[in-house]
């Protein structure tokens, strides 16, 4: 008893089951989050009715598995029912990776929602600040428009002389007209107001646009959405392609590993279980029947001995009986001759 124990305790340890061990526990790891990923995009599809389609999903990911781990233990004597199984086990795994197709592209679209509304905020705020620009290139022309009035109003106030002739002495007197130099005076003080007014616009435009830039570089880098995007935008730009596209090839490529390793795994694990009990049966039938053919040799052998040494046992019999029976017939012979000779 106490050995037996010890070969239990030795076998445990062995890292063989160690790895046996580690292996059960990735298959079922791996066909947990499968399962668990595809329950979820399933019922997502079907949001109508989202706990029933659980339940239903559910119990068909657990029976693919049993379905999985019958077929390969017991295919050649499942007879046509391995084929209805066979089918029944890929079409799971086409549900199986539907849902999570369904859930990954799930996630991503509310990441893309997100985005797109990011987005449309940035063009909001660039089509505001577009306008904002039209207004303050408006106002720049303007400036420059009543600088150059401002110029010539000036050119005017010193240019403002007027000349005649004196009616007594004749001479050419110049002087200035106090009545133009008004007008002009009130034109450019107008002006001048007019040109202070747009210079504050301008000013208030500016600032407003710089601000409307600060706001579009903080959507597009001060989130943690951007982040979250940014190396699928890289890859975008990478390999000029939309990024949805992208994110439907990655999609595509984690559907197509997922399920069939899990199955695979399972599959796996079957075989190793099984690997050593088949092959200590096969040893001990083995053993049997060398067993049997050495007994049934053997008694064979020994059966052929004993019939030799019978016979030979009988022939030395039969010449010790031809012996007696001629030294018998020697001795008559004598007998007779003896009392012949003595008549």
């Amino acid at each position: 008893m106490k050995l037996k124990k010890h070969t239990i305790v030795n076998n445990f340890f062995k890292k063989s089951t160690w790895f046996i061990i580690l292996m059960i526990f990735s298959t079922l790891s791996l066909a947990t989050s499968a399962a668990y990923y595809s329950i979820i995009g399933l019922s997502s599809l079907f949001a109508g009715s989202s706990y029933e389609v659980m339940v239903m999903a559910s119990s068909l990911e657990f029976s693919k598995l049993i379905i999985a781990s019958y077929l390969h233990n017991h295919w050649n004597t499942a007879g046509l029912v391995k084929w209805y199984l066979t089918t029944a086990l890929l079409i799971l795994m086409l549900i199986t990776s539907a849902g999570i197709y369904g859930f990954l592209t799930a996630a991503f679209q509310q990441t893309s929602d997100r985005l797109e509304l990011i987005d449309n905020k940035i063009k909001f705020i660039e089509l505001k600040r577009d306008r904002f620009n039209n207004v303050l290139e408006s106002y720049r022309l303007e400036k420059e428009d009543l600088n150059v009035s401002i110029v010539e109003l000036t050119k005017g106030l010193s240019n403002n002389t007027i000349q005649y002739r004196d009616k007594v002495s004749g001479e050419i007197i110049t002087t200035t007209s106090s009545a133009t130099r008004k007008v002009l005076s009130e034109q450019l003080n107008y002006i001048k107001q007019q040109e202070i007014g747009v210079r504050t616009n301008i000013e208030i435009i500016t600032d407003s646009i710089n601000k409307m830039d600060f706001k579009i570089l903080e959507l597009q880098t001060n989130n943690d959405l951007a982040s979250d995007v940014g190396p699928l935008k890289y890859m975008a730009k990478l390999l000029n392609k939309p990024m949805n596209l992208i994110v439907n090839w990655f999609t595509l490529l984690i559907v197509f590993v997922f399920d069939p390793l899990a199955i695979s795994m399972v599959i796996a694990v079957n075989k190793l279980i099984n690997y050593g009990k088949y092959d200590n049966t096969t040893n001990i039938s083995d053993g049997i029947d060398n067993l049997t053919t050495v007994d049934i040799n053997s008694n064979f052998n020994n059966q052929s001995d004993k019939h030799d040494r019978d016979v030979s046992k009988k022939a030395k019999n039969n010449e010790k009986i031809k012996e007696t029976n001629t030294n018998i017939g020697r001795r008559y012979s004598d007998s007779v001759v003896m009392s012949e000779n003595r008549k």
